[in-house]
């Protein structure tokens, strides 16, 4: 008798785990996946894969996933029917809505959102629906200074310049950890390869951070700087611009305004002003100024190190200003702007202006922080909850998100979750958040799912468009995301009893259809209508889109639509109200004063910062096994010569307090490593999975500790919102001084 091998099927993916979107190849045989690998004909990642992408098949399997929906009763979770979460959701959201009205109601988005097509074009018409303004997500931890400099400068708040990493010459890495990261608000996939390649061709690499990083190690300067002091060095560098006559704005010359007034800005801030207050020689200073200037094809990159600190805002507009001023932006090899298939507001309507943006159009009720974008701070969520008032928040949607853990001061916030009237979570974990849910709607895997990335080709370093089909058919009777959205939707809008999610999307495509003139209304619901769902409202989009593409198109390319290269975009892609770039926004001068007093502040003796590991980019991916394996990775930095002073010693404890908060300390393994600045300490955020309630069985055998749990809510970057999450000044002692005070 002849045995035959089981039948194995080649599938294409899209990996969901990171802004990389590297393309994947998954083999399955059985109903099961046997080989997951980087898809050498993907026209963005070509074959780069980082060991997230094979922890697809683990989060696929993993026993601790949710795969039926959660309703609390008498404190316990109990297995129930979708039909019969919809209908508890139904009955207590609306009784909330009923008592305390339309805004004590909130919503909370985690990054995972962003990966994931049917929650993109979803989730705004259930906020729509809710109409409420405590409108949150994980945007405030990491990266709304970026939003809000594009806003500002270019009219849209995903007008995001990135290095033109083909090309460039010369790359200055600024808070950033690029290798590790595959890029933050920037899709390269496989940066250290692409890094290497620029020094092959004679290409230099410098990285300024606090901590001689994965990255930092590959380049060919690297140099300290004190945490949260990047404005600083952005101001001298700018100050030299100006003062040796390097100014030479390039392709941006025709469009912009307000030249005088940086000039007259950057003057109080001198290179041998900021020195000691950066850490960084002046000359040096003088000197990578000089080379950004003066190198033809040149870029400075900053990131979460730049915008998760006391003046992220500024910060990253001055990053801005110094690629423009110097001619680099908008220019080969320096900072282009990629255009998107679909999505990207910078490419629809007449090119050259638009409608700009507004900051602050209201504020949050306890303290009165701006809206922006849409959203306001997530660190202010827990006091609209446990403050009281009449328009409190009595009732919250969280959807793909882990803030107590996350956000600052998550023991605040995971308290203030107790007391509210309901609470609902669309998740795959039962996790630190969630679990203070009263329902919980689980995900599909995201091999059970269509992919097609909405943001992150508006920040990819090669022009793309790419569609994955599920790998696996979803469990008989799990909706998608998008339908349960929906069926949110309807509730929030009072309807009553079972919603059918296929009407529900009629009416939302019609809804779409009447923002078309006519005659393009009438021509998609001709090409698109056949369609349902995020399939439909994405055929649209790439009609309208700049390549007028459809959707057949894309799915029938398993590697993606190569778009090439990035190219100048200026001025069609300005959506500013004059169609001109304002250098120098009246908030950002104003909020220059606050960093002029703060130039003479002395450091504190220790100053914290995050750090990033290429394993772990959410909290629950610490469940995942091929993730999870290996040394422990929540362990504090920490410089020999510090050590050495403070008594600490490799693989000890150390008590680690935010200064003049000595109540709040955590016990942390000491981590010995020349890498850190001297009086620079480093711990991994996302940690912490101590919490009773949860079902995170591999992530709690190694919980780790909670960074955030040391950081103040009420500190913040004002004109963002943005927490600040670096640059705090701590305390460090041995672990034994804290027993001898406690005994």
């Amino acid at each position: 008798m002849t045995e035959t091998s089981p039948a194995i099927s080649t599938h294409h993916r899209i990996c969901p785990l990171c802004e990389a979107c590297c393309g994947l190849e998954i083999q399955v045989s059985e109903g099961r996946v046997t080989r997951v690998r980087g898809h050498d004909e993907d026209v963005l990642s070509r074959g780069y894969i980082c060991p997230k992408g094979a922890a697809l098949k683990d989060l696929h399997e993993d026993p601790d996933r949710l795969r039926q929906p959660l309703i609390k009763r008498n404190g316990q979770f109990e297995p129930a029917t979708w039909e019969e979460a919809y209908a508890e959701i139904e009955l207590r959201l609306q009784a909330v809505q009923a008592r305390h009205g339309r805004t004590s109601v909130a919503a909370v988005a985690g990054n995972p959102s962003a990966h994931k097509i049917g929650l993109m074009l979803y989730y705004p018409r259930l906020l729509k629906a809710l109409g409420t303004r405590n409108i949150f997500s994980a945007a405030t931890l990491d990266q709304m200074p970026r939003h809000v400099v594009s806003g500002l400068l270019y009219g849209h708040w995903m007008s995001v310049p990135v290095p033109d990493i083909a090309h460039t010459d010369w790359l200055l890495v600024l808070g950033a950890n690029p290798v590790a990261s595959n890029g933050s608000m920037w899709t390269v996939p496989d940066f250290r390869g692409k890094a290497k390649a620029l020094q092959a061709r004679g290409g230099r690499l410098i990285v300024i951070d606090p901590r001689r990083s994965e990255t930092a190690a590959l380049a060919d300067e690297h140099h300290f700087i004190r945490p949260g002091a990047d404005t600083f060095l952005l101001l001298g560098m700018l100050h030299t611009v100006f003062e040796q006559g390097l100014v030479r704005p390039g392709a941006a010359a025709d469009w912009i305004d307000g030249l005088d007034s940086v000039r007259k800005a950057v003057q109080p801030f001198p290179p041998h002003a900021v020195a000691a207050r950066c850490g960084i020689p002046a000359e040096t200073i003088v000197r990578l100024a000089t080379e950004l200037a003066t190198t033809p094809r040149a870029v400075l990159y900053g990131r979460i190190g730049t915008c998760t600190q006391d003046f992220g805002s500024l910060s990253t507009w001055l990053i801005d200003l110094l690629n423009l001023l110097t001619g680099h932006l908008d220019q080969i090899g320096g900072a282009l702007f990629p255009k998107a298939a679909a999505f990207a507001a910078n490419t629809v309507g007449a090119g050259g202006r638009g409608r700009g943006v507004a900051l602050g159009r209201y504020a949050s009720r306890v303290s009165a922080a701006p809206e922006v974008m849409g959203e306001l701070p997530i660190a202010c969520l827990a006091e609209e909850i446990d403050t009281p008032g009449e328009q409190a928040v009595r009732a919250l949607i969280t959807i793909a998100t882990n803030p107590v853990l996350s956000a600052p001061n998550g023991e605040r916030l995971s308290k203030a979750l107790g007391q509210l009237d309901f609470m609902v979570s669309l998740d795959i974990y039962l996790n630190e958040t969630t679990r203070h849910a009263d329902v919980i709607l689980p995900a599909p895997s995201p091999l059970e799912d269509l992919h097609y990335d909405v943001p992150f080709p508006q920040l990819s370093w090669r022009n793309h468009a790419r569609y994955s089909a599920p790998v696996f058919s979803r469990p008989a009777g799990q909706p998608a995301e998008w339908e349960s959205l929906l069926r949110l939707a309807a509730i929030a809008q009072g309807a009553q009893g079972p919603q059918d999610s296929a009407v529900l999307d009629e009416q939302l495509f019609a809804d779409e259809l009447k923002r078309l003139p006519p005659d393009l209304a009438d021509a998609a619901r001709t090409a698109s209508g056949h369609l349902k769902g995020p399939d439909r409202l994405l055929d649209l989009a790439l009609r309208l889109g700049p390549y007028q593409l459809d959707l057949a198109q894309v799915q029938a390319a398993p590697g993606g639509l190569d778009l090439g290269e990035l190219q100048p975009r200026l001025p069609e892609l300005l959506r500013t109200a004059d169609g001109r770039i304002p250098l120098a926004p009246a908030v950002l001068l104003q909020d220059l004063q606050r960093a002029h007093a703060a130039l003479a502040e002395a450091p504190p003796d220790f100053m914290l910062i995050g750090r990033r590991d290429v394993r772990s980019n959410n909290s629950w991916m610490h469940n995942l096994p091929i993730l999870a394996k290996g040394p422990q990775r929540c362990t504090l930095l920490v410089h020999p010569e510090d050590a050495r002073r403070l008594g600490l010693s490799e693989g000890g404890q150390a008590r680690l307090s935010r200064s003049g908060q000595p109540d709040t300390a955590l016990q942390v393994p000491v981590q010995l490593s020349a890498a850190m600045m001297p009086g620079v300490v480093s711990l991994p955020h996302g940690w912490g999975h101590d919490h009773a309630g949860t079902r995170l069985s591999l992530a709690s055998e190694r919980p780790g500790v909670n960074l955030n749990a040391l950081l103040d809510e009420q500190r913040r970057d004002p004109l963002s919102g943005n927490s600040v999450l670096s640059g705090v000044a701590v305390t460090l002692t041995p672990a034994e001084s804290m027993i001898r005070r406690s005994s």
